[in-house]
């Protein structure tokens, strides 16, 4: 649909022999309009208003609105964004097509055109979750893998065929290529999109949002992109615009220039640290300064990446000159670079390094201050100084040790494996503490820090070695936050080649792994001659892919495996990752550390997190003299030259060639037809859900909500990875028994995420992490709760009380702390909660993405008023609850509170629907059914 076009912005920009049809920003300056002070990323958003103006859901009014923006202001106002193209991982992009294909039927049941339910921007979903690295340490690990993915995920794999063919503008990225946002930013992003109707062709801003939290990645490049759920995304394939707040923007200037021997994943760490205290949770992050241009774009996208980390909605960096000369390396075309220069700098979006626009709230580093960092062992913004990671780990060992020996804990233990997202966790404020942590053993000789006892085993291959808390057994080269950036990878090859001329090797009880985001990575290793030494050390090629970072870190070797759970040990994984809450890397594993590639190889040459990098060998070499990491680290002109000579266009140009043909396994596999999708009831990976089961042409009345019982009591920070079913399946789960009775073996259980397709395995792993504490069944872990539909109210599982419940016609609710739904956007962690029963949450404060999926499926966002919690309250979760004032909405109003009723407890709770958009998605059940019944 043309624009309204209220401001006569709409003109011609001529690049070279082509001519271009845009929006122009500068034409609101007529209108007495100040768009020249205005952040990058907010432009980004107004030139998005000005071309889809439609004079209902976008006004002009709007637009005057977002540039008339107050920076002082908190966000009160909403408008409409529509994002250019959604990016989709097979984890999440297989329930967005079986949705959207359950969708087509319940149109085509309801008497409309199933034609309609088809994406209306394009769509690319990248196979990158599915691969585990079940093989490792041998040069055919990575064929290996690939047999036993295809062998697992073949009716995923074949459905995602199917919908690459029966939808429009859907296409898809077939395993074995890449991670999602490597190939994003490589490959995918145009930075200025074009669209051609009736001859003429109009260039506008690439933006993206994407079913992953760390889509952000992209903003490294100057594209406007951040995660939602796959709820919210497949709302967006299916045309409609996102609603949103005009957020604050907080102006983050650059200084200086990393000195040598820091990384850019030290400055990432770095900034994780300082915008996590700084509090950034839905806001706007941008990058500004002389220091911008000492960034380079690799660099720009793992800060980009790490968004989620910190908790705002994006963290960008406006369009320059090493926008350009990355889009060339990469294998961009020269017309597109001419393109993203000329449009850029015609629309005011080009960097100048002396501007200062207006923001809300302004920071600055010189990156000349930033230090070698780890951050661990299970939040990734509790940065960790190199020079202090051994008393750090010894005093973490010491707290972890108490924690498994006094319980029952005075805090939730959730707390300790998350991440805050906007206020500091009860049991301690990261936000205002900015040295490493305190070394609980100071007081103390080292050696007094428990009675030694190491663990003596044999390998399979007869190697004898001793195994103690705070070995490494996990040390993953992995995720696309650090295997995008040429430098740091090019370094941990270099510090491989220099190790293995002395003579080191990985400790044999590391498993260790190469999991890059892209075909790239391996084939600059192979012309820098560097892949041999990489696999000297173990570090071979196990699939392209997520592996370890979503926790498809494999088995452990069988004997370290058995040592762990024999005698309990607190053993470690270290990947060049983004998340390490505790359970996610390995079930087995209590403590993980993020940090550089280079360090992860010293790590594993170590064998263990107790030893001082700086001033203790990491091994003796083959001439008998001790090895420092000082003796084998490559200086940054050593890693610049290899660069240099090593990485050229032509490798992207190749390898992306032809990124959606894939090879011949992909390309033989048996493609089910149709328009309709036809469910194969005896599958057990994709089954219709059922969202639309009997559900009515138009939406009935909303209603309160009455004697309601609580499903679970949780405390702070409690994350999307408790929430939703993810990692493997235990063999006693209810998912587990589910799947035996269809047939399955244990063998075949595959994982949660593989099997998202199937809303009867999910809901049953949905609030199963094993690391959850339900405060209404203490002293248990994992998926448990009371079921008061029985007497005496026994302990039983989360799926068995909520069948039990539902059975009875019981509304449910949760109760929880602060941050609740922090972490990964999973669709899952609302689609389970819903479909267990759950008709409301009510948390002290939420995750963006969280807050709009549960709103998305149609439950409740509640929030306990200010300074108030369920302690405080005296709730106990035992209580019989009412909701008192849910009615309001179906006159079109939206409730500021409602009145929670709980035993003899009586409260006023915010109601957190943010904007009328999400009050209509409530009243209609959940965002898919509005959809569906504004189509027909």
């Amino acid at each position: 649909m043309a624009s309204v076009d209220s401001f006569n912005a709409q003109s011609q920009l001529q690049v070279g022999d082509k001519s271009y049809g845009i929006y122009r920003l500068d034409a609101l300056a007529q209108a007495g309009l100040d768009v020249a002070s205005l952040p990058y990323s907010l432009k980004i958003l107004l030139e998005n208003l000005l071309r889809t103006e439609n004079g209902t859901d976008i006004t002009a009014e709007d637009i005057r609105a977002l540039a008339n923006w107050d920076a002082s202001a908190e966000p009160n106002r909403e408008i409409a964004f529509t994002p250019t193209r959604v990016v989709l991982q097979d984890f999440t992009g297989v329930p967005a097509v079986v949705d959207l294909a359950a969708m087509r039927e319940a149109m085509q049941d309801l008497g409309g055109d199933a034609s309609r339910i088809n994406p209306l921007a394009p769509v690319e979903l990248v196979i990158d979750h599915s691969v585990i690295v079940d093989a490792f340490g041998t040069n055919d690990a990575f064929r290996r893998n690939v047999e036993i993915e295809y062998g697992r995920n073949l009716e995923r794999y074949q459905f995602l065929r199917w919908g690459q063919s029966a939808f429009d503008d859907f296409k898809v990225v077939p395993p074995g290529t890449g991670i999602v946002h490597q190939v994003n930013l490589e490959h995918l992003s145009r930075v200025v999109f074009t669209q051609e109707k009736d001859g003429a062709v109009t260039a506008y801003p690439d933006t993206c949002v994407g079913t992953d939290s760390h889509t952000p990645m992209v903003n490294g490049l100057g594209v406007v992109a951040w995660g939602v759920g796959g709820i919210e995304a497949e709302a967006a394939m299916l045309g409609q615009p996102i609603s949103m707040l005009i957020p604050r923007v907080v102006g983050f200037k650059l200084t200086g220039a990393l000195p040598e021997g820091s990384t850019a994943t030290d400055l990432v760490l770095t900034i994780t640290e300082m915008l996590r205290k700084h509090r950034v949770v839905g806001k706007f992050v941008e990058f500004y300064g002389p220091g911008v241009a000492a960034v380079p774009l690799a660099n720009r996208a793992t800060i980009g990446n790490m968004s989620p980390e910190y908790g705002s909605t994006i963290s960008i960096f406006p369009i320059d000159q090493v926008t350009l000369d990355y889009m060339a390396l990469t294998g961009r075309s020269p017309e597109q670079i001419a393109l993203v220069e000329a449009y850029a700098k015609a629309q005011g979006l080009w960097h100048d390094p002396h501007a200062e626009p207006r923001y809300s709230e302004r920071l600055e580093l010189d990156l000349s201050t930033v230090v070698p960092s780890i951050a661990g062992p299970k939040r990734p913004q509790d940065r960790i100084e190199l020079s202090d990671a051994k008393p750090a780990f010894r005093g973490a060992l010491a707290a972890l040790i108490d924690d498994t020996d006094l319980k029952p804990q005075g805090y939730d233990k959730a707390v300790a494996e998350s991440f805050p997202a906007s206020d500091s966790p009860a049991y301690e404020d990261s936000a205002q503490r900015s040295q490493p942590p305190t070394d609980h053993t100071a007081e103390t000789p080292a050696g007094q820090l428990r009675q030694r006892d190491p663990v003596s085993i044999t390998l399979g291959d007869g190697t004898p070695c001793q195994i103690d808390h705070g070995s490494v057994v996990i040390a993953a080269i992995t995720s696309c936050t650090n295997t995008s950036n040429p430098t740091v990878m090019m370094a941990a090859a270099l510090l491989a080649k220099k190790a293995v001329e002395r003579g080191l090797a990985r400790k044999p009880w590391v498993k260790t792994s190469l999991a890059p985001g892209s075909r790239v990575v391996t084939d600059y290793y192979d012309r820098a001659g560097l892949t041999p030494y990489l696999e000297a050390l173990g570090f071979n090629l196990v699939g392209y892919g997520c592996t370890t970072c979503i926790g498809n870190s494999g088995p452990l070797i069988p004997e370290v495996s058995q040592a762990v759970n024999d005698h309990d040990l607190a053993v470690v994984s270290v990947l060049s990752g983004n998340r390490n809450f505790e359970g996610r890397i390995h079930a087995e594993v209590k403590m993980n550390y993020l940090m550089s590639p280079p360090l992860v190889v010293a790590y594993a040459l170590a064998g263990t997190m107790d030893i001082d990098l700086f001033n203790e060998p990491l091994a003796t070499g083959k001439d008998g003299q001790a090895v420092y990491l000082k003796d084998i680290w490559p200086s940054a002109a050593e890693v610049a030259a290899v660069v240099e000579s090593s990485i050229a266009s032509d490798m992207y140009r190749s390898g992306y060639a032809d990124v959606f043909a894939g090879d011949q396994r992909w390309r033989d596999l048996p493609t089910p037809q149709g328009a309709i999708f036809d469910w194969d009831a005896a599958s057990t990976y994709v089954r219709k859900p059922p969202y639309f089961q009997d559900m009515p042409r138009a939406p009935e009345q909303v209603a309160d909500i009455a004697g309601a019982r609580v499903l679970a009591k949780l405390g702070d920070s409690v994350t999307t990875d408790h929430i939703s079913p993810a990692g493997s399946i235990a063999r006693n789960s209810p998912a587990a028994a589910y799947l035996t009775s269809h047939g399955v073996a244990p063998e075949d259980f595959n994982s949660y995420g593989s099997r998202r397709g199937n809303h009867e395995v999910m809901i049953r792993g949905t609030f199963a992490n094993v690391r959850l504490r339900n405060q209404l069944a203490p002293g248990t872990e994992g998926g448990y709760t009371r079921d008061f539909t029985r007497a005496d109210a026994p302990v039983a599982t989360i799926f068995d009380a909520s069948r039990a419940y539902i059975q009875a016609g019981t509304p449910l609710v949760i109760l929880a702390g602060k941050e609740y739904g922090s972490g990964s956007s999973r669709d899952w962690a609302a689609k389970g909660t819903v479909l267990l029963g759950v008709r409301a949450v009510i948390a002290e404060s939420y995750e963006r993405i969280h807050r709009s999926n549960l709103l998305g499926m149609g439950v409740m966002p509640l929030q306990y008023p200010d300074g108030q919690n369920a302690e405080s309250l005296g709730l106990t979760g035992e209580e019989v609850f009412d909701i008192i004032g849910v009615d309001a909405l179906n006159t079109g109003a939206i409730p500021e509170t409602v009145k929670v009723r709980a035993g003899a407890v009586e409260f006023d709770a915010l109601v957190r629907i943010d904007t009328p958009s999400e009050a209509a998605y409530y009243r209609h059940g959940g965002i898919m059914q509005y959809v569906l019944r504004s189509l027909l």
